[in-house]
């Protein structure tokens, strides 16, 4: 879920890692090149700097990490809500803290015969600067001064697909959808949509994630 809350792709924050910033480190050396003064990290070098302050900053792909996952990278295309190809290549990074409750997550879906589909994982921050000038609806992305959680390696938009036939499950949204019917509190749906929505809060939840509710 992003911004009102997307239902179908949900955006969810790991709460053990929401507090420490993967691309926006305090390296008081380091000119920033945003108009907000954040600090941003730019190189190799710099990363590796964080990752010896803090392995957790470590950053996985989650193609290798979870390899049971499925990915449709949204923005990797124009099927998505600026319809641009944000993304060079189709990829998907979490921190590795995140990223194994994301495999505890799956492991734990796929005793209902379900499992994840990936849309959006880590996000560069010039992206989320374009997505926040792409839209009015701000409520539903981040705004760049502060940057976000996918900047962070933090947050994962998904769903939930049937194993057997890879088919996405009836979920109240697609992707991108920035109306009510988005929120994780709306009720004006079919049981069994509410019962697949509720099923994947229950999931993520339950490994240490949180829905972002707005």
């Amino acid at each position: 879920m992003r911004g009102n809350v997307h239902i179908y792709p949900f955006l969810l924050a790991y709460v053990l890692v929401f507090g420490a910033y993967l691309f926006v480190p305090a390296l008081a050396q380091q000119q920033s090149r945003n108009p907000y003064g954040l600090p941003l990290i730019q190189t190799v070098e710099e990363y590796r700097e964080s990752l010896a302050a803090n392995p957790n900053k470590e950053m996985v792909d989650l193609e290798t990490f979870i390899p049971s996952l499925r990915f449709d990278i949204r923005y990797a295309s124009t099927n998505n809500f600026v319809a641009k190809i944000m993304y060079p290549e189709a990829k998907a990074f979490l921190r590795k803290p995140a990223a194994e409750a994301l495999a505890e997550v799956q492991d734990y879906l796929a005793s209902f015969g379900l499992g994840l589909l990936i849309f959006d994982a880590y996000r560069p921050y010039s992206v989320t600067e374009a997505f926040y000038h792409a839209t009015d609806k701000k409520g539903f992305v981040a705004h760049p001064r502060d940057g976000s959680r996918h900047n962070r390696g933090c947050a994962v938009d998904l769903t939930m697909i049937d194993i057997k036939t890879g088919e996405m499950m009836p979920m109240p949204t697609d992707f991108d959808d920035f109306t009510e019917r988005a929120s994780p509190k709306f009720e004006d749906l079919p049981a069994d949509v509410k019962a697949n929505r509720d099923l994947l809060i229950r999931a993520m939840t339950k490994f240490g994630f949180t829905v972002y509710y707005n």
